[in-house]
């Protein structure tokens, strides 16, 4: 075998190597970026439902005082009503 034949040879067995090697790669690296994209996308979901969570207990909040409130009035009507002589 003389020098040319056997950077031939080396070439046809290189390349697809190479291209093995290529592919193994990236799919390395198609998976390192899915599951990175994975850990971000909870971690905004996880973001988004302490906001929600946050805006519930306020409105729960204020429902309870009004309620409260109602509650407070309730009494006060029924009180009312008694001292006039009625059955509440």
């Amino acid at each position: 075998m003389d020098a040319a034949m056997v950077t031939a040879i080396a070439a046809l067995i290189g390349g697809p190597v190479a291209a093995a090697a290529a592919m193994y790669g990236t799919r390395g690296a198609n998976r390192a970026a899915r599951e990175g994209t994975a850990v971000n996308g909870f971690s905004n979901l996880t973001d988004q439902l302490q906001e929600e969570r946050k805006e519930l207990r306020a409105e729960v909040a204020t429902v309870r005082a009004e309620l409260a409130a109602e509650k407070a009035d309730n009494a006060r009507l029924r009180l009312l009503v008694q001292q006039l002589g009625g059955q509440p």
